[in-house]
């Protein structure tokens, strides 16, 4: 079994690189240790965008009465709510099967081990075992949740982000640990649900890596809708108790003090960081350069073994999907395509489903501020929108890093209704260096959300029309 490209990992880079590469017109085999998708689609990103649409589903139908309707009482099922996620994965994973048989990608399940004489073995789960001989191989393995030291996922009271999706029967009570994408979207998606949730950061602001304004709405809002949130706050000691955990953190409290604290739940939820997945990846003798434990390359995607490339989250951060297939492409057609010259990732937009949404791209205010660029700020509030009101959405707002004095966008912040869908635009302006006179002087429809972001470019030129 000799091919042109082995790729092991059928994630968002594995399975976009192996199928990018069939179209190339080259050989192809894709190994998975699990299923077709990866982390992204099986346990990650698509399933969780399920059931946060099930609780989007179910806070608006709460809000029936408001739109002019009465249906009595609202009522669910969680175990369907559940049972739905499952299902949309299923299909996803069995879409992408086709695919490589469309593209006549060799699909092979199993785990898959790089020897010193740069050939592949895959190891079935019942111990069946094949050689595969690859010109190139691309790594695509991605990552697997952390830990806490002695604390081990066990589906009942201890979660990841993995086991939380397996979950039939809804907590009463939560403690998430780590208040980034992963940690604040269950944080809404159980809480929607009615279970009490109590979300810990160490960080100052939820959401830390967004900008500061954005963090703080979404602080405040997740009190009113009633989760404890605690940030700057040090988890010091975990216990698994007879009904449940208990957590003992500390917190400053001015002064070089510190307070101490208790917090006991049903279960907890652990989402402090990924890992890269590199178990078993290797044999004896086979070990590529890392860097803090994950892949390192070079500017073509290329690890420290010639032949041997990575893509996705295997390499390093930032941990998306859309730039996990982005980087595959960029191997897979540095390898393939006489004069290709790959392009590292430096522009991407990172988007979390809680609610209100929230999308970025590009630089914060204090990154601006602490690289010592000269920039305006434009910000223009949902509650000045026409549309976001009448759709009873009047809650954020976009707020643009403009440079000066030609203004180009640095950088763009939206927290609200459709927040991961309005960045796109924001992402194009900002790749094709667009000013905020071209933004604003491109026609946006009346009434949209994406009237707000050419209104925010009016806001940063200090003359703002409501709209």
């Amino acid at each position: 079994m000799s091919y042109d490209l082995v790729v092991i990992g059928g994630g968002p880079a594995g399975y976009v690189g192996a199928i990018r590469a069939a179209q190339l017109g080259k050989k192809v085999a894709c190994v998975e240790v699990e299923r077709a998708g990866g982390t992204c689609l099986n346990w990650g990103c698509i399933p969780t965008k399920a059931l946060l649409k099930s609780a989007d589903f179910y806070h608006q139908a709460k809000r029936a009465e408001e739109f002019g309707f009465k249906i009595g009482k609202i009522e669910f099922d969680f175990a369907k709510v559940m049972a739905r996620s499952r299902g949309v994965s299923d299909q996803m994973a069995k879409g992408i099967e086709s695919l490589f048989r469309s593209k006549k990608v060799d699909y092979l399940v199993g785990r898959g081990q790089i020897t010193p004489d740069k050939k592949v073995i895959v190891t079935a789960a019942d111990g069946t075992k094949q050689t595969l001989e690859a010109k190139n191989i691309l790594l695509a393995t991605g990552c697997t949740p952390k830990a806490l030291p002695g604390l081990k996922p066990d589906g009942k009271k201890i979660f990841s982000s993995r086991e939380i999706l397996a979950i039939k029967e809804q907590p009463k009570s939560i403690i998430i640990l780590g208040a980034g994408a992963i940690g604040v979207e269950f944080a809404h998606f159980l809480n929607a649900f009615g279970t009490k949730v109590t979300l810990v950061e160490m960080m100052p602001n939820i959401l830390p890596i967004e900008d500061e304004e954005v963090s703080r709405l979404l602080g405040r809002t997740f009190v009113k809708n009633g989760i404890e949130v605690l940030t700057n706050t040090k988890v010091e000691k975990t216990e698994v108790t007879a009904t449940g955990v208990k957590i003992t953190t500390s917190s400053a409290t001015g002064e070089a003090g510190t307070a101490t604290s208790t917090y006991e739940a049903d279960t907890l939820l652990v989402a402090i960081g990924v890992q890269a997945n590199t178990e078993g990846l290797f044999a004896a003798g086979v070990a590529p350069e890392l860097d803090r434990g994950f892949l390192k390359t070079n500017g073509s995607y290329q690890t420290s073994i010639p032949g041997v490339y990575g893509a996705g989250d295997i390499v390093g951060p930032p941990w998306l999907a859309h730039v996990a297939s982005h980087e595959a492409v960029e191997a897979v057609e540095g390898i393939f395509v006489p004069g290709k010259k790959p392009k590292k990732v430096e522009l991407f937009p990172g988007c979390t489903y809680c609610s209100p949404q929230v999308a970025s791209i590009g630089l914060t205010e204090k990154k601006a501020k602490e690289k010592g660029l000269k920039y305006k700020v434009g910000k223009f509030p949902y509650v000045a929108s026409g549309r976001a009101v009448a759709v009873g959405e009047p809650e954020g707002f976009v707020k643009l890093i403009v440079a000066e004095p030609h203004g180009e966008i640095l950088g763009a912040h939206i927290i609200g209704s459709e927040a991961t869908e309005l960045i796109a635009e924001l992402g194009l302006a900002m790749t094709l260096e667009a000013t905020v006179d071209e933004i604003h002087s491109t026609i946006h429809a009346h009434p949209t959300l994406s009237e707000m972001i050419a209104e925010a470019t009016l806001a940063a030129q200090g003359h703002p029309i409501h709209i």
